[in-house]
């Protein structure tokens, strides 16, 4: 009958050691991992092993010692998943990443996540909010390992049952993950591309990262091709005076029609143009616009804002002013930025609160906005009276530290214009609120920067 073996006092608090990584490797209670190492060695429970192992320290002071059998669970290699982030980031290849659990290998089922979940909308790929309870959305999809590209499919849906949480299953997923893995999805041209990187160097994949990237970089340098051939050409005539007038007529030359669209311009990239200024300090990239939260906010619409704060010009009131962090304007205005809050208020000198912004919303719109840009600025000249650009330089970013926004508005980095326009008849045109970065700070919000002179 094999002898059930008994532990002296250091080798219990080392099977205590193990239980704790144990525990910390299967996200379980550390009295469970206790039990599952003292049933290695062939007992009930932990306290039965304990017990035992006590008792005949008590009779006999030399208890037997055991080696004990290898115990295998997984364990997170961090320098790994560390290292594949690197990889990708340099590679300027976007991502969102999953952990798997047990529960979820065991029934093929994982949490869409709100990170994914909004990865997938601001890249068009698919949004849960407006998918219906019961409802499966199938994708072909690829599962990448060490050593082959896996066809496979993906599964999107909400469930009818518990408020139609968002859920996500990559079929023929489980030969390849075990619990507490990484998963890094990526998307190329619609397509989802899965990779463990708990378990793969992405180094292996070098060649398929670079296609990607090269993918990614193709509607870019298509772009940049055809903003050159425009440059050749000479001075652009405007197509409309005022501030839009650049934009406008750039867009029309690219063949782009005019919308209202909060989407990026030309195939995902966005495209902000800016004049080039005799005194530059005074030139401001808009990165987006977004009015206020009116459920949250004092004020309600943009009506009250310019009932309450706007100037008269002739018949018309106007609401034409820069909003910061550094000091109150001279209609009296100026930003909170309350982090702990993680929130964005406008207050009156007088009237304190008057309109909010959620940090939530603000970096949804950076996020949506400019996943990739072309910053152009072209220098304006007068032909005949009529105003005309010459195409000067592009400034490329991609990917935008959306954790950073807040911050930025903070510091008065990020103002904010504000661009209402009462007529006589009480027609509003709102333009705004218009928010905007100087482009000497273009590289605290876009690291990753290509600059091109036309």
């Amino acid at each position: 009958m094999e002898q059930i073996p008994l532990f002296p006092k250091r080798q219990i608090e080392r099977l205590k050691n193990d239980a704790k990584k144990l525990k910390d490797a299967l996200k379980i209670s550390h009295t469970l991992a206790l039990n599952k190492i003292a049933q290695q060695y062939g007992y009930k429970s932990w306290i039965a092993l304990n017990n035992a192992s006590k008792d005949q320290e008590s009779l006999n002071p030399i208890p037997i010692l055991v080696s004990p059998p290898i115990v295998t669970y997984p364990l997170i290699n961090e320098d790994l998943i560390r290292h594949n982030r690197e990889l990708l980031a340099k590679l300027g290849l976007d991502h969102s990443e999953l952990i798997i659990t047990a529960t979820g290998i065991d029934k093929s089922i994982m949490d869409a996540v709100a990170p994914l979940r909004d990865f997938f909308k601001f890249n068009h790929y698919h949004d849960y909010a407006t998918q219906t309870q019961g409802d499966i959305e199938k994708n072909p999809a690829k599962l990448v390992t060490a050593s082959e590209v896996i066809d496979t499919q993906v599964s999107l849906y909400r469930p009818k049952t518990k408020q139609g949480d968002p859920r996500i299953w990559v079929y023929k997923l489980k030969p390849h993950v075990q619990a507490n893995d990484t998963l890094a999805l990526i998307l190329v041209n619609g397509l989802l591309y899965v990779f463990n990187i708990s378990q793969i160097d992405l180094s292996q994949q070098l060649a398929l990262l670079q296609k990607f990237s090269a993918q990614s970089d193709a509607i870019a340098i298509e772009l940049l091709d055809k903003l050159r051939a425009i440059a050749k050409l000479g001075p652009l005539k405007s197509i409309k005076s005022g501030d839009t007038g650049i934009g406008m007529t750039i867009e029309h030359a690219l063949g782009i029609s005019a919308n209202s669209s909060k989407n990026p311009d030309y195939k995902g990239i966005e495209l902000k143009s800016a004049r080039k200024r005799e005194k530059p300090g005074r030139t401001r990239y808009t990165l987006f616009t977004q009015v206020a939260d009116w459920a949250i906010s004092p004020l309600k619409s943009s009506a009250d804002v310019i009932n309450a704060y706007g100037y008269s010009r002739g018949s018309d009131s106007k609401l034409n002013c820069t909003v910061s962090t550094k000091t109150f304007n001279s209609q009296g205005l100026r930003f909170e930025c309350r982090l702990n809050e993680d929130l964005l208020a406008e207050i009156h000198n007088v009237n304190g609160d008057i309109l909010y912004w959620t940090g939530h919303k603000l970096r949804s719109r950076l996020s949506e906005k400019h996943k990739e840009t072309f910053w152009i600025n072209a220098e304006p000249i007068f032909i005949n009276g009529i105003e005309h650009f010459i195409l000067k330089s592009i400034i490329h970013t991609k990917n935008p530290l959306i954790n950073q926004f807040m911050q930025l508005l903070f510091d008065g980095i990020i103002t904010m214009d504000h661009a209402s326009h009462r007529y006589s008849d009480g027609k509003l045109k709102e333009r705004g609120p218009l928010f905007k970065i100087h482009p000497n700070d273009l590289k605290r919000l876009f690291p990753e920067q290509k600059e091109y002179h036309l």
